[in-house]
């Protein structure tokens, strides 16, 4: 018999039995579909993930002080940072795209009802709003112009606007005092991803013009330096540049690094696809369940199918034909099975993608690796009925009632 006799001979039994060779395949179709719907969530959250990491910025260089110094035991200093250095970075480093220090203070103000709080405030330059991917929300960002000519203007955050006004609209063109010296708010901002007070910006955190901050502190020091380069392939590279550019021009034995969020979003990644795997595993488990329902009525159907089987072999089919009959049947079941709910699995997240706004990423290879999991669950669990329809005794089966 030829391969081609041997499958119409299963498809006439599927006919003939229709309601169990749905049902036989229905445990494909419900592992199939999971399997390539549990990837597709876990390649959505992965998505998700790197998104809000890269959302902090991507291009983004922190440069700072670790430790060390110059001098005698008596007489011991720190080599800070120094704004010079950041104009050097700039001037020898074509990958910078924008750059900014940071000058930390602390002061308290007036946030209303003669209450005073402490806040944080930054000195920063007009290019830190796109190095940390900052949102305005209301109002705007202090600019070139008022950085140059030392305008006493301020950004706060949102929190900060509502405790001292109410609203985030009502704080633009307040006036408050840090220090004594009257500052006029311009913006309202936020991170474009909470950092959960991980980051150098807090709750209540006021960003003004580097150029008025230092005269706070009567000093060029500086406690960090934010870089961003043009492109992400060459933070790597480039902080490592800026780290040899200024300690090189500080005490041999100060220490500087300079910290990315490239090892960030590739242990998330790493992180991400290792969960990928085990839900994967785990869905592999429905279609080794549909294997097993497939194995029950195979072999149900090997023993209400035995004088058939005692006919064919009277008629000269060996028992090879035999097995390899039933295991293309137990196949058929799988791989129709698992075409169906792959095509379920499918359908689903690219109807979300058609009906709405949001781009699921989908896998080719949940698909390929559903059906080459359906087609390999059909061979092993259909192994065993193939081999005991093989084996049956010709004229015993003829004798079976």
């Amino acid at each position: 018999m030829g391969i081609s006799e041997i499958l119409h001979i299963a498809v006439d039994s599927f006919r003939a039995s229709k309601v169990r060779f749905a049902l036989t395949a229905l445990g494909m179709v419900i592992g199939s579909m999971s399997l390539i719907l549990v990837v597709t969530i876990a390649l959505t959250g992965k998505q998700y993930i790197l998104r809000e990491i890269e959302s902090i910025g991507t291009n983004w260089i922190d440069l700072e002080y670790a430790g060390g110094g110059g001098g005698s035991v008596s007489n011991y200093h720190t080599d800070y940072l120094r704004y010079d250095d950041m104009l050097a970075v700039d001037e020898d480093v074509p990958e910078i795209a924008a750059s900014s220090p940071i000058l930390q203070m602390h002061d308290r103000i007036n946030v209303g009802s003669g209450i005073q709080q402490d806040v944080l405030v930054l000195g920063v330059m007009p290019p830190y709003r796109q190095i940390r991917n900052l949102k305005v929300t209301t109002g705007r960002f202090f600019d070139d112009e008022d950085e140059n000519t030392h305008e006493k203007v301020a950004d706060i955050t949102i929190p900060l606007a509502k405790q001292m006004y109410g609203s985030a609209g009502a704080a633009i063109n307040q006036t408050f005092q840090i220090s004594g010296i009257p500052f006029t708010i311009v913006g309202t901002f936020k991170e474009s991803v909470n950092t959960f007070g991980q980051s150098e910006i807090r709750d209540k955190t006021i960003l003004i013009p580097y150029s008025v901050a230092r005269y706070f502190t009567g000093s060029d020091y500086v406690q960090d330096i934010f870089f961003s380069t043009r492109d992400r392939a060459d933070v790597e590279a480039t902080a490592k540049q800026i780290v040899k550019i200024v300690q090189s021009r500080h005490q041999p034995n100060s220490v500087y690094t300079a910290s990315t969020l490239t090892q960030l979003i590739t242990v998330a990644g790493v992180i991400a696809n290792a969960l990928t795997i085990i839900l994967f595993l785990i869905s592999a488990i429905t279609l080794a369940v549909g294997g097993v329902g497939i194995m029950n009525i195979m072999l149900a159907t090997v023993r209400a199918r035995i004088r058939e089987i005692g006919i064919r072999k009277a008629l000269g089919a060996t028992a090879h034909e035999i097995r390899l009959q039933f295991l293309l049947e137990a196949i058929m079941i799988s791989v129709a099975g698992g075409a169906v709910g792959s095509a379920i699995g499918i359908a689903m997240p690219l109807s979300v993608r058609f009906f709405t706004a949001f781009d699921i990423p989908i896998s080719g290879w949940s698909v390929i690796i559903a059906m080459s999991t359906s087609t390999l669950v059909g061979i092993i669990f259909g192994t065993l009925p193939a081999n005991r329809a093989a084996q049956l005794d010709p004229v015993e089966s003829l004798k079976y009632e």
